[in-house]
């Protein structure tokens, strides 16, 4: 086996938008990683999401093309 067939596993610290900084491990060549969303900002977990209906959309189609 050669001795250099792994990627090296780095300590790296991941930066949200928000301010959030999560330090973890990966085999991304940088330390620091900037994210747009994290856990603490993300609508589903922060329970800011919408519901959609889609009832009346798909009625809105049939009715537009027929079917």
């Amino acid at each position: 086996m050669k001795a250099e067939g792994h990627p090296t596993y780095n300590k790296v610290k991941i930066i949200c938008r928000c301010g959030n900084i999560l330090e973890t491990r990966s085999v991304y060549p940088a330390a620091e990683m900037h994210i747009d969303v994290c856990s603490n900002c993300h609508p589903f977990y922060t329970g800011q999401q919408k519901a959609v209906s889609v009832a009346g959309k798909v009625d809105r189609f049939k009715e537009k093309f027929g079917g």
